[in-house]
């Protein structure tokens, strides 16, 4: 199994996992043009997705994903929340598979287990993937970290962490103080801080990869995602990985 990324930020995500001839997306924040040129740098084509999944409807995430599903002929799965809210955006995917709370479900070679986070959108969800052997979690929009957070991603062979902000940089920012208070709030987003102290609760001896995802350009910066995270690990800056807005994260082996 493997894992990778087109672009990690606020102005669009989407990320790949694979195992045998099974390929699936997470998030589709591009345009279906842009989504087509960010695949063929990590060597795929549109036509080699079997399905794309919408962790929530926020634009970043899922702006592009039915235009894709269309070009790719695949479904989308997502839940009834973000369906519905979509739909009301007048761009609900045409294809599509309901997700049922924390329960599991398998796309060709890969089990996928969504969970839910709590963030300002209409029941959000994020997955973790395994090949039977390996196990990659993914979280990113998060305003806290709950129990169930910690049970989800326990004990994966690698992992992609929110982290956000520097909490001091987003204070003395220039956003206006009502955007401050959402991203700081309990729906808002993890921050560095919170993403090491979740990541030392949960790493384990299997662990192989970490990334630090979705930083924001203005309250952020890939050195200090990073030395949160190996602080928390007591391992090398370098051996955390950071997920770019521009180029996103070559292909990670599990």
């Amino acid at each position: 199994m493997r894992f990778g990324c087109l672009g990690s930020g606020s102005k669009g995500n989407a990320w790949l996992v694979e195992a045998g001839d099974t390929r699936v997306m997470v998030d589709c924040g591009f345009s279906a043009r842009e989504a087509v040129k960010r695949l063929a740098r990590l060597g795929l084509q549109v036509s080699d997705l079997n399905a794309i999944l919408v962790t929530h409807e926020h634009g970043d995430h899922g702006r592009g994903a039915a235009q894709l599903a269309n070009q790719a002929r695949c479904p989308v799965w997502l839940t009834h929340g973000s369906h519905a809210m979509l739909d009301a955006l007048g761009i609900a995917p045409t294809s599509t598979r309901i997700l049922s709370g924390q329960t599991g479900f398998s796309v060709g070679d890969l089990e996928i287990w969504p969970y839910p986070v709590p963030h300002d959108a209409r029941e959000p969800t994020q997955f973790v993937f395994s090949d039977g052997v390996g196990r990659f979690g993914l979280l990113t929009d998060a305003g806290h970290v709950t129990p169930c957070i910690e049970q989800a991603l326990a004990g994966c062979d690698a992992l992609a962490l929110e982290c956000n902000h520097d909490v001091a940089l987003l204070e003395a920012s220039g956003y206006p103080a009502a955007l401050k208070r959402r991203i700081l709030g309990r729906y808002g987003h993890l921050d560095n801080t919170a993403a090491a102290t979740l990541l030392r609760k949960i790493a384990g001896d299997r662990l192989k990869h970490v990334v630090a995802a979705h930083l924001s350009a203005h309250n952020n910066a890939p050195e200090l995602a990073r030395a949160a995270l190996a602080d928390a690990l007591g391992c090398a800056l370098d051996w955390i990985g950071v997920a770019d807005q521009e180029t996103g994260l070559d292909w990670r082996e599990i």
